[in-house]
């Protein structure tokens, strides 16, 4: 059998004194920028000589010779009729592109914060803007855009599910997260970074020790108790025999205020709705006007709910009950910074709508009430991008209280209805 060999030509190009020669060659050309020629050295005499011999020339070249790309190509053609690409490919390994790598890795960075920003459950809670800022400036886990997207992902499913249902936070975790019991553990790159948007969400420092950790948790309806959850309810006249729906009944006949636990809303026993022959629900976040409805309105007052404040599970809970029955839900709160916030909040765990909430409802009630405390920190309302705006421009918070006729005199139109229907 006849064995072909090397030719001349390729041995010249693989002598062990023109690595140096390739191996620069091979990093200049796989920067994906334009080259034109390469600076090599130092060499030995030896290199140099070998680099002589390529490139035909007459005396040794310097010992950080400067190499025409051009010649190169001249020199390689001359012997195995291949192009420098082809012999540094072969001899070195394939070429890259770190230009279009970076361009890539630009690309996909970009992508990822765009998409993070556009997320729905950031856009429902303007809020959540200054956390995904945040996440950007952090910049990527671990170099990565996939891992910090697969990151980022479940920490969006994660605040997408809060409030929790009063579970502990192993049984959230492994129910949300695909199983996961421990995606959630205190100290993990996921706790810490929904715990950072939760500390966003309420306006609070990032909490540092592990008991400001398990109060936030809670205040974010994980492993509350389903006693001290509770939610306030007036007006509510569901039927059926649970106890949820005597308790109401009964309060409201009286005139009364219900306060619901998460165990009555997660208990309720047969509950038939809707509540009321016109099937909507007004809620508001203050419990004083929830006070002034029911001194009003007695047994007829329309039903209404109190959020007293940021919702917790029970309050959430229960609206989504009101909705699945088929109950449209009206909310109000204050016109300043952190109302806002938990207006937005609302409507996005539940079906809720805004009810006297726009710019017009704001500047009308700010204008008869000028003397108020400034708004706070300002954030964006979903449902009407020029509130904020307005409440920048006239500084002024106003609270839910100062608006509360307005708002009982749209619940003596709802009872009128009532009346009417009954």
């Amino acid at each position: 059998m006849t064995h072909t060999g090397p030719t001349p030509g390729e041995r010249t190009l693989r002598r062990p004194e023109l690595r140096p020669l390739w191996q620069t060659v091979h990093d200049r050309l796989s920067s994906g920028r334009p080259v034109t020629r390469v600076r090599l050295g130092p060499l030995d005499d030896t290199q140099r000589e070998a680099l002589a011999d390529l490139l035909g020339l007459d005396r040794l070249p310097d010992v950080r010779p400067s190499v025409t790309l051009a010649r190169l190509e001249e020199a390689v053609s001359e012997l195995p009729g291949r192009t420098v690409r082809e012999v540094v490919t072969e001899l070195v390994g394939p070429l890259g592109d770190r230009a279009g790598e970076r361009r890539r890795q630009e690309d996909e960075r970009a992508e990822l914060w765009t998409w993070l920003a556009d997320h729905d459950t950031v856009r429902a809670q303007p809020v959540l803007s200054d956390w995904a800022a945040s996440c950007r400036a952090a910049g990527l886990v671990g170099g990565s855009a996939e891992r910090t997207r697969a990151l980022l992902t479940d920490a969006l499913k994660v605040l997408a599910e809060l409030p929790g249902q009063a579970e502990p936070l192993p049984a959230f975790a492994a129910r949300v997260l695909n199983g996961h019991a421990h995606a959630l553990d205190d100290g993990t790159s996921l706790s810490t970074l929904v715990l950072r948007a939760l500390a966003t969400l309420y306006d609070t420092v990032p909490p540092q020790s592990a008991a400001e950790r398990r109060a936030l948790w809670s205040r974010a309806g994980i492993a509350d108790d389903e006693l001290s959850a509770t939610v306030l309810v007036g007006g509510l006249r569901p039927g059926g025999t649970g106890l949820l729906a005597r308790l109401a009944r009964a309060c409201t006949e009286a005139g009364q205020a219900v306060s619901l636990t998460l165990a009555h809303v997660r208990n309720p026993g047969e509950l038939t709705l809707p509540v009321v022959p016109v099937p909507v629900v007004h809620i508001v976040e203050n419990p004083s006007v929830l006070a002034l409805a029911l001194r009003r309105f007695g047994p007829r007052c329309p039903p209404l709910v109190c959020t007293s404040g940021w919702p917790n599970s029970a309050a959430i809970q229960f609206l989504r009950m009101l909705a699945d029955h088929g109950t449209a839900l009206r909310y109000h709160g204050d016109f300043d910074g952190e109302g806002i916030r938990i207006a937005a909040y609302v409507l996005d765990k539940t079906s809720a709508r805004p009810w006297r909430m726009t710019a017009a409802d704001y500047r009308d009630a700010a204008a008869r009430n000028p003397c108020g405390p400034q708004p706070g920190r300002i954030t964006e309302a979903p449902w009407d991008t020029e509130l904020a705006e307005a409440m920048a421009e006239c500084g002024i918070a106003v609270v839910e209280e100062l608006v509360a006729y307005e708002l009982l005199e749209d619940l003596a139109g709802m009872a009128q209805q009532e009346r009417f229907s009954g």
